[in-house]
């Protein structure tokens, strides 16, 4: 019957709704007459019936998906808008607004005034980029990155990372066994001057540098950018890639079409380091080496203008080795205590970020050089005296303050930088007769629960075991010389690699063969500059902003799957926010690490540089913008930002065009840089 009524339903003339509400209502009683009221008004409204009808439907609900939809809408509607204007506008506008703003007319850029003073392009320039800076693109991937070919992984707007994040960090990642490539995955550096001109939309790196030369006459064929797989350790740069060799065939044809004029290297941040190496790697003899012979380096290159150099390493490296956290990482921990350690979506943050890192053999180049000779012990550091209470915001009008220098000596004598590590607050101001520490290196490790519950995050703290989280905490206290001890006890395969690759002390004496090893070309204090003494060496960096020396540490709450240890945000003191020690830097890297080797280590005829090649400290103290239409700023002494300092690019335009480091005015210095260096007992 059910069957016939819906057949003659499908019979009947269009308008013959009232009968079909009757038949409804007849097989589903009441509630299908409602129904079919309703539709029957709809269908009402549909012909063009009565409007009134459609009054009695009510107003359709605004639910989250419009609202949405809405704002998305408004946003670009906006931002279009704004674009034509922006593109509509005369383009002296936006200097008239800015000239209104800061009550003149701007200055002009570096290369504008120079090109006024009549310099010209002389020297080819190259850059050497550093870590992270450098942009990485997918050549073979597996299946969930199979539309990403020749895309960036790294750098530009990093959208994979939101889209695939699980994905993502597969592909980052190196094997944890060679340092390579893992299996069916290639990713290889970006080419050319994109490389690293910009990090990501808006964000320059080496944009206005280059910029600023091309205004003097530099174009392509003189400027060139040394990118590399920044992940990788130095020497497998060239295993791989082929790297050095690359950048040894550029630099000599960029010498011989300019009628061999030497080259103006320019490195930023671990660039430093991979130059120092690659120059000794240029002249050694094949295999290990380049085979350029030891004239090479005298042969091509007139400078080396190093900006910030991290050349006797980071402390911040060893924290984020360590836990996977720095100071920008422990106050996120703070704000929202446990978030980055929670299972969102699948995706243990910080766990992934220690797996997918520990993997990345260049951050081991980093780890502090020198030990306790050069960063300090229990009960010393070379900058003791620091005056923590300097550091402030400015710009470059600001008037000196007098501070109460008695009171800051006697405050910051307390502080003690050379304990690297610290577990619990108290234990960093104790003296050292005070410290009850008890020998982690002996401690047996033990499987963890989390062991066989996360093997999608698993980090070598998940085979080391409760008894062994506790160890390493009871010994309290670590100081640059027991920082490597304590790597090689919680990270084991990270440091044999990094082992292989990497060394981190001071020599006896370099005349030994063993130094003949590629480990040993980025360690300072561990190889010789080159026979070169027409050359000049440069350490430029800023001064100025608070930069992470030390940290306070804690036990993580005990849980599976997070990392056991984490920086105490509670902690607070003197020169101490936020469980982390300032001193005087960039932001990243410590006066100590930037400053030191051109100050001492290789000023004048050392065994460290035989052939006494010219050395020049030149800082650049911090001044924030004065408007917001000054960007990141002209004045800045930050890591990344001075790359955008108009003092460092006049200072880099004129040696390019020919100047030497006594004509840009010698050494230029505003920190403590010289006194700290005196204090350091190093055999010359």
């Amino acid at each position: 019957m059910l069957r016939r009524r819906r057949g003659s339903a499908g019979k009947r003339p269009e308008n013959s709704e009232p009968q079909s509400d009757e038949i409804k209502k007849g097989e589903n009683g009441y509630e299908s007459e409602e129904k079919s009221s309703s539709s029957s008004e709809n269908l009402n409204l549909s012909d063009g019936s009565s409007p009134a009808a459609g009054k009695k439907s009510g107003k359709k609900k605004w639910n989250c998906v419009d609202t949405c939809c809405w704002f998305v809408g408004c946003i670009c509607s906006m931002w279009w808008f704004l674009l034509f204007l922006y593109n509509a506008m005369p383009a002296s506008f936006p200097q008239y607004v800015t000239e209104a703003i800061t009550g003149g007319p701007l200055s002009d850029p570096p290369g504008v005034k120079l090109a006024k003073d009549g310099l010209k392009a002389k020297h080819p320039v190259v850059f050497v980029p550093g870590i992270v800076t450098g942009g990485l693109e997918l050549w073979e991937g597996h299946s969930c990155a199979e539309e990403l070919f020749r895309k960036r992984l790294w750098g530009g707007t990093f959208g994979e990372v939101y889209k695939r994040p699980l994905c993502w960090v597969e592909h980052m990642s190196l094997d944890n066994e060679t340092g390579l490539d893992p299996p069916g995955i290639k990713i290889r550096p970006v080419s050319g001057l994109v490389a690293a001109d910009y990090f990501a939309p808006g964000y320059f790196v080496w944009a206005v540098l280059i910029a600023n030369l091309a205004r003097i006459g530099y174009e392509d064929k003189n400027m060139y950018m040394a990118a590399y797989d920044w992940r990788l350790s130095f020497q497998n740069t060239e295993v791989r890639d082929q790297t050095l060799s690359r950048i040894k065939s550029n630099i000599e044809l960029m010498v011989a079409t300019s009628g061999g004029k030497k080259v103006v290297v320019v490195p930023h941040s671990m660039g430093a380091l991979y130059f120092l190496h690659f120059m000794k790697w240029v002249e050694a003899p094949a295999p290990m080496g380049g085979g350029g012979g030891p004239s090479w380096c005298s042969d091509h290159i007139k400078a080396v203008m190093n900006i910030g150099g991290p050349f006797l390493g980071l402390p911040k490296v060893v924290s984020g080795l360590f836990s996977a956290e720095a100071k920008d990482i422990a106050i996120a921990r703070g704000i929202a205590p446990g978030f980055l350690d929670k299972d969102v979506f699948g995706f243990q943050t910080l766990q992934h970020v220690m797996r997918m890192t520990r993997t990345w053999d260049s951050t081991m180049s980093m780890i502090i050089k020198g030990g306790n000779t050069i960063w300090g012990g229990l009960d010393w550091s070379p900058e003791d005296g620091h005056q923590c209470n300097n550091f402030k915001k400015k710009n470059i009008n600001d008037q000196p303050e007098v501070h109460n220098t008695t009171l800051s000596l006697f405050n910051s004598s307390r502080v003690k930088y050379g304990r690297l590590l610290s577990f619990g607050n108290h234990v960093a101001d104790l003296h050292s007769s005070e410290i009850e520490s008890v020998d982690f290196r002996g401690a047996i490790k033990g499987n963890n629960q989390a062991n066989t519950t996360c093997r999608a995050v698993w980090t070598e703290y998940h085979d080391m075991g409760i008894d062994g989280v506790k160890a390493i905490a009871d010994y309290k206290v670590y100081t640059p010389d027991s920082i490597f001890d304590l790597l090689n006890f919680a990270a084991p395969k990270m440091m044999k690699r990094g082992g292989a690759h990497f060394s981190y002390g001071i020599a006896d004496d370099l005349s030994e063969e063993k130094y003949n090893h590629f480990k040993y070309w980025s360690d300072p204090l561990e190889t010789k500059l080159p026979n070169a003494p027409e050359m000049e060496i440069f350490s430029m960096y800023g001064v100025g902003i608070p930069t992470e020396r030390a940290y306070v540490y804690k036990l993580s709450p005990a849980a599976e799957c997070v990392i056991p240890f984490q920086i105490d945000t509670s902690a607070e003191g003197h020169c101490l926010k936020g469980g982390v020690y300032s001193v005087d830097g960039d932001e990243t890297v410590p006066v100590l690490s930037a400053g030191f080797m051109c100050a001492k280590g290789w000023r004048g005829k050392t065994r460290f540089n035989p052939s006494g090649i010219r050395t020049f400290v030149r800082e650049y103290s911090h001044a924030a913008p004065a408007t917001f239409l000054e960007g990141r700023g002209t004045q800045s002494g930050g890591h990344v930002d001075i790359l955008g300092n108009f003092a460092l690019i006049e200072d880099i335009i004129r040696v390019a065009a020919g100047a030497t480091g006594e004509d840009i005015g010698g050494d230029q210095v505003h920190s403590d840089i010289l006194k700290w260096s005196e204090r350091i007992k190093l055999k010359l």
